[in-house]
């Protein structure tokens, strides 16, 4: 405070200021300690996840973790071009980022949905929050990844291929340790990681509880984008749910024939599958197991009969209304049960 005319008290913000700048500046310094300690430290990559991307950051991507410089912003062509490229996620992400957006906006919290270079393709902030998260480039078109910006949500997602929390001063530049990160990876229909889904926060309140609930909320709505992808990108065909436990996509697509011809991320990491293996070479009975085939054999079986009460009986008709022989139904029929008479 300090004496204004007419010998009132007024408040001297430029003091105000410099003592946030100054405590800004040690908080910065200590960090940048912080991190040249662990980079000079020939076992420190081991100690955890953030201390790895450290070194990647500094030792492999050569990154000075107390430069001050703009944050990294794609043209706009490349950025269409970009939403172009991923636009079955963006078209199965975009109703669901806003959802996420309406949970967790009282929170002071952005959504971002990255490809997997680390570029933001999509954004939800509230309006009063919008300035604070494009000073920072979490804004479409910033680029997010390790190389570029050190240990961050979207990038350190990237390179680890898992959910992650980068929070506040787990970055690796100092400019960015206001921030807290939750981020969790998509991944295609192949399986393949294709973006990162983010929520981030710069507000002073967020703590590593709050971030740990958010946390989960993002990698339930990462699941779901995912098997949004999957269903989209197999629609006409059957899709068969393994319901994993932790509720992973675990999605297997089959051909008219139970034939298997996709898999989601989860699917193939459960049940051992190579692309070798969803070439429609194995049947769904085969890899989930002997449960899952005595449910083919029912529905073979209810086919079969639903085709014969069609025919009233008659065989020949039943045969010809399936598109097969009537050797081929007898055949069947005998396999899941059914006599002929």
């Amino acid at each position: 405070m300090r004496i204004g005319s007419g010998g009132k008290l007024v408040a001297d913000f430029s003091v105000v200021n410099l003592r946030e700048t100054s405590y800004e500046n040690v908080m910065a310094a200590q960090h940048e300690d912080s991190v040249a300690e662990v980079l000079h430290s020939s076992s420190s990559a081991a100690r955890s996840f953030v201390a790895a991307s450290w070194c990647r950051s500094g030792l492999k991507h050569g990154l000075d973790a107390g430069a001050a410089r703009a944050s990294d912003l794609v043209s706009g062509c490349d950025l269409t071009q970009r939403r172009q490229r991923h636009g079955l996620m963006l078209e199965v992400a975009r109703p669901l980022l806003d959802q996420l957006f309406q949970i967790v906006a009282v929170t002071g919290c952005a959504v971002m949905l990255s490809d997997n270079e680390g570029v933001i393709l999509e954004a939800r902030s509230s309006a009063g929050d919008r300035e604070m998260f494009d000073k920072v480039g979490l804004t479409p078109g910033g680029v997010w990844s390790e190389s570029r910006e050190g240990t961050n949500g979207i990038g350190t997602c990237l390179v680890e291929g898992r959910p992650i929390t980068i929070h506040r001063d787990e970055h690796f530049a100092s400019r960015n340790i206001g921030i807290s990160c939750m981020d969790a990876p998509v991944r295609d229909a192949a399986g393949q990681l294709v973006g990162a889904l983010d929520i981030s926060n710069c507000r002073d309140d967020h703590t590593m509880a709050m971030g740990s609930l958010i946390q989960k909320i993002v990698q339930d709505a990462a699941r779901r984008i995912e098997s949004g992808i999957f269903r989209r990108y197999f629609e006409g065909h059957r899709i068969i749910d393994a319901n994993l436990p932790g509720g992973d996509s675990a999605l297997l697509a089959v051909d008219r024939d139970d034939l298997v011809i996709g898999a989601t991320h989860a699917a193939r990491h459960r049940f051992h599958l190579t692309d070798a293996c969803l070439t429609g070479c194995r049947s769904a009975a085969d890899i989930l197991g002997g449960g899952e085939a005595a449910s083919f054999r029912d529905s073979e079986r209810a086919v079969l009969r639903r085709a014969l009460a069609q025919a009233d009986g008659n065989a020949t008709r039943a045969a010809r209304a399936l598109g097969i022989g009537r050797a081929t139904l007898y055949r069947r029929m005998e396999k899941v049960g059914l006599t002929r008479d």
